[in-house]
């Protein structure tokens, strides 16, 4: 069912797929339009459902979504009931609206659709473009967190900061990860560039809880925290990782937070750019300032995190590993935690990439590391084809290294052939396996395709 026709029925959905529809009806996620007047708008015949929760809002290049899920955990480990809105989403739309840890049900879904859907007709006719489906599926996790009600919200934007739907909340505390080049047409050439856009979620009066960045984007968030009189806490500075040590499943860490240094933390997750996360995540929860976290609390939260998709195991014989990777500074972290946490040889990549992103880069950094790459392509328009990054990937790999398959199943299906074949011409060199990465929508579809049957 389109927009269109829902508005001229104007009647409620009854259906996740009716929601689905309408939603992606809308502008697009990558269609953006830099004002807030029209989520300013829509909230407010909502009855600024976002006045009515606390926050914790994040921002960065890479990391959002893993630290948003520690964040998450912890909070409710103080016994506070959260909601946590993320995007893009890895397998199904629901999954950006949770409420105490868990997506919203299809039910759920329709029904918070019903409640703004209303509304969104009448921010159409009054603004000059038309909501876009990130506004709308904004106003809808605000409305639903209002209505659950939840204490605090745990926020990720979708791009950027200032100009962000996201950024009507007032959050307590600002995160802001690591700051790199990604989304250039839209932030900007370079990470000092897209630093004023992304420093634009510090508000006054909040704590502007900062990973390690580089000098110039490190001086842009002080001069923005500083302006507003946010107090500012740093990682390496005022927190960090003390150690870590890989793990059987994980890792071990020891984390300095804002009040106290907690040692001996299993978490559930690969690569020092997982223990750096969960520093951040830490010091944010720390400075929420809600609920005393003492060592036991911290270790049992961190030991259930989750973060699917980034470097998951999803199957052995052989191994089977997805990593939403999808510009080089993502591809750095990835490619560190092979090298720190794994001995896999081969490995062999898939790589399906958006026609936006770096291919280029993305491959050169993991060249290095995959033995063979099976060039494929997901189901979106916004894909590359499979053929056009085969081409730029002969050109790092050599043509002999690489194979195009269109086709994510058949692609995982070749290169778990390749993997096994290495692993049987020498055992002693190590068991081989797969690695699927460079888009969050390759990595949801291998995904759903792994661990649920292919469809």
């Amino acid at each position: 069912m389109s927009e269109e026709t829902f508005s001229a029925n104007a009647r409620p959905a009854e259906t996740f797929d009716e929601v689905e529809d309408a939603l992606l009806s809308r502008w697009p996620e990558t269609k953006l339009e830099p004002s807030l007047d029209r989520i300013e708008a829509f909230l407010e015949l909502l009855g600024e459902p976002q006045r009515s929760f606390r926050a914790v809002h994040l921002t960065g290049t890479n990391g959002k979504t893993s630290t948003s899920r520690m964040v998450e955990t912890l909070l409710r480990a103080l016994d506070l009931r959260t909601g946590r809105f993320t995007s893009p989403h890895l397998e199904k739309m629901s999954e950006r609206i949770t409420i105490d840890g868990e997506p919203l049900d299809d039910e759920a879904f329709v029904r918070a659709f019903n409640d703004v859907a209303p509304y969104t007709h009448l921010v159409d006719a009054e603004q000059d473009h038309p909501l876009s489906f990130f506004e709308t599926i904004v106003g809808m996790a605000y409305a639903a967190f209002a209505d659950a009600p939840v204490d605090v919200a745990v926020v990720e934007v979708g791009m950027g900061g200032s100009w962000d739907a996201t950024n009507v909340i007032d959050a307590d505390v600002a995160v802001v990860l690591p700051i790199a080049v990604d989304h250039a047409k839209y932030l900007g050439e370079d990470p000092a560039t897209i630093a004023v856009e992304k420093a634009g979620i510090i508000k006054p009066g909040s704590v502007a809880v900062l990973a390690e960045q580089t000098p110039e984007v490190a001086a842009v968030l002080l001069e923005r925290a500083t302006e507003v009189g946010a107090t500012i806490a740093r990682e390496g500075i005022e927190f960090g990782v003390v150690s870590r040590t890989p793990a059987v499943g994980g890792q071990v860490v020891t984390l300095r937070g804002l009040r106290g240094t907690y040692e001996d933390v299993f978490l559930p997750l690969y690569g020092a750019h997982q223990a750096q996360n969960a520093a951040v995540a830490l010091a944010a929860v720390e400075a929420f300032g809600s609920g005393e976290l003492d060592d036991d609390l911290v270790r049992a939260a961190f030991a259930e995190v989750t973060s699917p998709g980034r470097l998951e195991i999803v199957r052995r014989s052989p191994t089977i590993l997805l990593d939403a990777a999808h510009n080089p500074h993502g591809a750095e972290a990835l490619a560190a935690a092979l090298d720190d946490s794994f001995s896999f040889s081969p490995l062999v990549g898939v790589m399906g990439v958006m026609e936006d992103k770096d291919a280029e880069g993305l491959l050169a950094v993991l060249e290095p590391h995959l033995a063979q790459l099976v060039c494929t392509q997901n189901s979106t328009p916004r894909s590359m084809s499979a053929a056009a990054l085969g081409r730029v990937a002969a050109e790092v790999f050599g043509e002999d290294r690489v194979s195009v398959v269109p086709d994510l199943a058949e692609a995982i299906d070749r290169a778990a052939t390749l993997a096994e074949a290495g692993e049987a011409i020498d055992v002693s060199i190590g068991a081989g396996a797969v690695l699927v990465t460079g888009s969050v929508v390759t990595v949801g579809e291998a995904r759903s395709l792994l661990t649920r049957g292919r469809r």
